[in-house]
């Protein structure tokens, strides 16, 4: 007996990867590139899903810039989108041993606040180690149906 057959639509995965320094200047011009992408994937400037991610890619670049900082080593940002499904950040760093939890900050500490954020965000995250060395901080945003979020599915 065969089972009937299920027609599953194809699924494009759109990739984007860049290196930046890691500077003040770095980290702002990842986060820019990364809206400019998102538009390009028809993701608009301004919606839910493109300022969520602006925020995760700024605070992850953020701390890939104050926390992962190694001197002439650059933090690298994959973005990887799945049309309707999901929207993966990922920011990684040449600094293994350094790594991020989310823990609460004191009502007086001055940081300490981003990783909550993240947490806020995403739909979930996660810290991986970075083959041959660093760690990569992945934030992942649902945008399928029932989702607090949606993107547009591209004509096609």
């Amino acid at each position: 007996m065969t089972s009937p057959a299920t027609h599953e639509p194809d699924v494009t995965v759109r990739v984007f990867t860049q290196r930046f320094s890691s500077t003040p200047r770095g980290a702002r011009l990842a986060r820019r590139l990364a809206l400019h992408q998102l538009d390009r994937w028809r993701i608009p400037y301004g919606s839910e899903t493109s300022d969520a991610a602006a925020l995760l890619v700024a605070e992850l670049a953020a701390n890939a810039v104050t926390h992962g900082r190694v001197p002439g080593r650059d933090f690298e940002l994959t973005l990887a989108h799945t049309p309707g499904r999901l929207l993966r950040i990922d920011v990684s760093d040449t600094r293994g041993e350094r790594r991020p939890a989310a823990v609460a900050p004191g009502p007086l500490d001055e940081g300490g606040r981003g990783l909550l954020l993240v947490e806020a965000l995403a739909s979930r995250w996660t810290v991986l180690d970075r083959v041959p060395v660093g760690k990569t901080v992945r934030a992942e945003l649902d945008l399928g149906p029932g989702s607090r979020r949606t993107a547009p599915v591209p004509d096609v």
